[in-house]
């Protein structure tokens, strides 16, 4: 027997080979019956609610073909294995129908095609897993502003270069958390709005000689625009790439925070400690309580931004039409970059709404940190008429001596002062004792600091409740727009128990 022949009579003469169905086809179908199963359904009841309102179909094959459709057993179709017997799902569920319903159901994928089907589909899986996604998101937004109004008055260094720069609060670097995470929900909301959109009606890539109304389904479907231009609503790949790329933008920019967050978790840091159901201990060293919760988001965000990047590695240097490479293969990378990022945010929102601030630790490494003399500079050009240059000259002297001496910054003194102001200017300098002690305070560092975006008290309040409000109006966009698909799906069932029970 010759190699070709040893194959065939492994894998089969006849379409699906045992080789492809293992590889392509039964994971499609295990991926489709897991997902794609109800929104399927949902189109081919707003698709034959629309060919009965247009007079292509008869109220009594609307009845037969609604009583199908009421009669399947979604639940067997979940449970069901790949046998080869249908190409894929789309097509068992359309063999059932025909075997409730007769010829009558074939009707059923009049102007219809897999092609603006299966877009569609995903379109409205998408569109629901992006809501779940963002809802965490959401979550995780209102507890990181509570975070932050606990801390508005929690003294902590700020960090440039991974060197210490300058005084800042708990709460300036969180409400900058929260301004990022408020970027990639808006992200994620335009990607919604261009994921929402019908490609019913466009057939296999033409429309369809029917007058059917494509209008009238994106309507009962809940969309809120159509892909108007037929080729563009099989061939465009965009809305998957757009919701890829905000989800991969997420994840990069919370892994940032968690970077952080891990190595405040450090006993050299010592600037949080995160509670214990989300520590783990060690097998050998009684003294660890890993932080293993924050590790483990770390790990899990780049698995996602390897999701996102497969979305658009596999869109790139396709053909712009209908093809495989857009579909089942890929969609699943999608859907799971989405499912990562709700989990994680849901997992960050409870360690953060449960970890405990070291506040005394942090307060005492800023007194003593040499982060303050940008105001000690500052102090000089306004008591001393000196250029801002010349004064960074003699704090930057002051610095060298003090830190020689083994000096803090609270442990400066007047005298160290006018001797580096000699050195440089020449002469003392008419800044007095007490304005220097007060140029070299965290809290009158942070509480001149109250220009828009600084992390003076007021200013942080006043962010706070400015992006409250604005957590306000997202939670209740995203509220209608799940409301109104869920409401969609719900009136679908309701015409299709009419009339599948005239």
């Amino acid at each position: 027997m010759g190699n070709r022949e040893s194959i065939m009579e492994s894998e089969g003469k006849v379409f699906p080979g045992k080789t492809y169905i293992e590889a392509v086809l039964e994971p499609a179908y295990n991926e489709a019956k897991q997902h794609l199963l109800d929104a399927m359904m949902a189109i081919n009841k707003a698709h034959l609610i629309m060919l009965k309102e247009q007079q292509l179909i008869s109220q009594d094959e609307a009845s037969q073909i609604a009583t199908a459709i009421v009669h399947l057993d979604m639940d067997h179709l979940r449970r069901s294995s790949y046998t080869g017997e249908f190409e894929d799902l789309f097509f068992q569920v359309e063999s059932q129908l025909q075997q409730y319903a007769g010829d009558v159901a074939g009707n059923l994928h009049l102007a219809k095609s897999r092609n603006d089907m299966g877009v569609t589909i995903y379109r409205m899986v998408l569109r629901e897993k992006l809501l779940v996604t963002m809802q965490s998101g959401l979550q995780l937004r209102k507890q990181l502003l509570q975070f932050a109004e606990e801390h508005i008055h929690t003294l902590m260094i700020g960090y440039t270069h991974t060197q210490q720069a300058q005084p800042t609060t708990m709460a300036h670097y969180i409400m900058a958390v929260v301004d990022s995470l408020t970027r990639d929900i808006r992200r994620m909301t335009a990607a919604y709005h261009n994921c929402n959109r019908s490609s019913m009606g466009a057939a296999a890539l033409t429309t369809s000689g029917f007058p059917i109304d494509r209008k009238r389904v994106k309507e009962l479907l809940a969309f809120d625009e159509l892909v108007e231009n037929s080729y563009d609503a099989i061939g465009g790949a965009d809305y998957l790439g757009e919701v890829a790329t905000s989800i991969k933008l997420a994840a990069i920019n919370l892994g940032r925070v968690v970077q952080d967050l891990l190595l405040w978790c450090t006993q050299e840091f010592a600037a949080i400690k995160v509670a214990s159901p989300y520590v783990q201990i060690s097998s050998i060293m009684p003294q660890k309580r890993n932080p293993v919760s924050l590790e483990h988001m770390r790990a899990l965000l780049s698995s996602c931004v390897g999701n996102a990047d497969s979305v658009l590695a596999m869109m790139h240097n396709t053909p712009f039409g209908d093809i495989v490479d857009t579909e089942d293969d890929m969609q699943p990378y999608a859907w799971k970059s989405l499912e990562l990022m709700d989990k994680i945010y849901r997992l960050l929102t409870v360690v953060v709404g449960t970890m405990d601030v070291n506040k005394e630790v942090l307060r005492k490494r800023t007194e003593g940190s040499f982060a303050t003399v940008t105001e000690l500079a500052d102090t000089l050009v306004r008591t001393d008429k000196l250029s801002f240059r010349t004064s960074h000259h003699i704090v930057s002297s002051v610095v060298k001596r003090a830190m020689s001496e083994g000096l803090a910054a609270n442990e400066v003194t007047w005298e160290l002062v006018n001797e580096a102001a000699k050195e440089i200017i020449g002469r003392n300098l008419m800044m007095d004792r007490d304005t220097l002690a007060l140029a070299l305070d965290p809290e009158n560092f942070i509480q001149i600091r109250s220009l828009p975006g600084g992390p003076s008290p007021q200013e942080m309040i006043r962010m706070i409740q400015i992006r409250c409000k604005d957590q306000l109006a997202l939670d209740q966009w995203l509220t209608e727009s799940d409301h109104k698909s869920r409401t969609a799906l719900l009136i679908l069932d309701e015409v299709m128990r009419e009339w599948g029970n005239p």
